[in-house]
């Protein structure tokens, strides 16, 4: 299936989105060969998006460019899921520690409206909308730690996750755990208690980790 990619912004990002879903998915299986050219006919653009797109998926260890013989899909392993995930606790428990000390209600309530948008998706069964507040629930973590440099680190792997993401949660049929989870670790932040906040996020993640393990063992 031919995926398009829409004028006006960043094509080499959209190209990134697309070959990324697939590679997570094992569309695309490790080490299968994937060129320039073929890509750039497919996705109709010049090679400049193409190269910016596979330079990025380098960087994030999902294809390994090999030139002169070319790029060559690396694809996510056990390994791979749990230094990923192992990164992400680290940061975002960094982030936690300095989140809960943000008083101010108004800087609260953009997480406190991704928490209720992932209420209203779940009980709709919307995966996307779901997927997309959740992904905002967690930067907005990131956003109330006031560290610039912290937070460009989770944008960094940001689309990596969402592609994780993506894979775990439309095998879902039922959201509601998930947004009670939410619900759960927006509450315990509220309460400024760090201990129970850190022992939460763990749980929370490691489940996310875990879920994404089951994904690749059910593909093996």
């Amino acid at each position: 299936m031919t995926d398009t990619v829409k004028r006006g912004e960043s094509l080499g990002a959209q190209v990134a989105n697309v070959l990324r879903q697939r590679i997570v998915r094992g569309d695309l299986a490790p080490g299968e060969r994937i060129t320039e050219e073929a890509l750039a006919e497919e996705f109709d653009v010049s090679r400049g998006p193409i190269r910016d797109a596979l330079t990025q998926l380098s960087f994030e260890k999902l294809v390994r460019i090999q030139r002169p013989r070319g790029v060559f899909v690396v694809g996510l392993t056990r390994d791979d899921v749990d230094q990923l995930y192992s990164l992400r606790a680290a940061l975002e428990q960094l982030a936690l520690s300095r989140a809960i000390r943000v008083e101010d209600d108004a800087r609260w309530q953009t997480m406190a409206r991704a928490v209720r948008r992932m209420t209203e998706a779940a009980e709709v069964s919307d995966h996307t909308a779901f997927a997309a507040a959740d992904l905002d629930f967690h930067s907005q973590i990131y956003a109330l730690a006031d560290h610039p440099r912290l937070e460009g680190a989770w944008r960094q792997y940001l689309p990596t996750f969402s592609a994780l993401l993506d894979v775990t949660i439309n095998h879902d049929s039922d959201l509601h755990d998930s947004a009670v989870d939410h619900i759960a670790l927006f509450d315990v932040m509220r309460s400024g208690d760090a201990a129970k906040a850190a022992d939460v996020l763990t749980a929370h993640l490691d489940g996310a980790r875990d879920r994404m393990l089951s994904e690749i063992a059910m593909s093996e």
